[in-house]
């Protein structure tokens, strides 16, 4: 997974999003299976890659903690966030910029640095696979709600399924498979998911 990787999933994303008609984002739409709406599912999103780029960003990476950022929500089960885009200023160049960061980071950082992550002490390309998964499944979700179609390049899914998901079934193309494996449909021999997590390590 390269930075390039990250820097063309989120565009794809972004230019998929503007789609949308202004009131899509106003209507409270669900995204997907989530909880949350749209609008808060782009603010998840937008967090989490900037988290990452957090992540990565001290000399010396945290490997047992998140970077000590506030985070809160601001309706209870509504995502737990440090970043929050202004409502009346727009959404979608939060994301943009978000993704920037953390782009940035995983150009700009030696490989042989590692930071903490959840799922697993990662490396830099961890970290873009990661971002990656957040973004293609999350516009997954926003398709959904705001009635868009999402297709990511085929290459980009099958790297991520190879980094994060060793485990995840061969055999099938690799959009619905990651999709399978971060718990959004079922696959042919392979109920949906109640439980998921991928597999941040770095490779031998």
């Amino acid at each position: 997974m390269t930075a390039d990787d990250l820097a063309d999933a989120v565009r794809l994303a972004v230019e998929l999003l503007r789609g949308a008609p202004t009131s899509a984002w106003e209507n409270g739409a669900k995204a997907g299976s989530l909880h949350w709406d749209c609008w808060e599912t782009v603010e998840h999103l937008s967090d989490d890659l900037f988290s990452y780029a957090a992540q990565l960003g001290p000399g010396t990476p945290p490997l047992d903690r998140e970077v000590p950022f506030s985070w809160h929500r601001k309706r209870p089960g509504g995502p737990a966030n440090a970043v929050h885009a202004d409502r009346a200023a727009g959404l979608l160049q939060t994301l943009e910029a978000c993704g920037a960061l953390l782009v940035a980071m995983v150009r700009t950082t030696p490989p042989q640095v590692r930071a903490h992550h959840v799922f697993g002490v990662s490396d830099p390309e961890g970290f873009a696979a990661m971002g990656i998964v957040e973004t293609v499944v999350h516009t997954h979700d926003l398709a959904a709600g705001l009635g868009l179609d999402w297709d990511p390049p085929a290459g980009v899914c099958a790297r991520v399924l190879a980094r994060l998901f060793p485990d995840a079934p061969v055999g099938a193309d690799p959009w619905p498979t990651l999709l399978w494996a971060t718990g959004r449909t079922a696959l042919p021999g392979h109920p949906r998911r109640t439980q998921w997590r991928w597999d941040g390590r770095v490779r031998s």
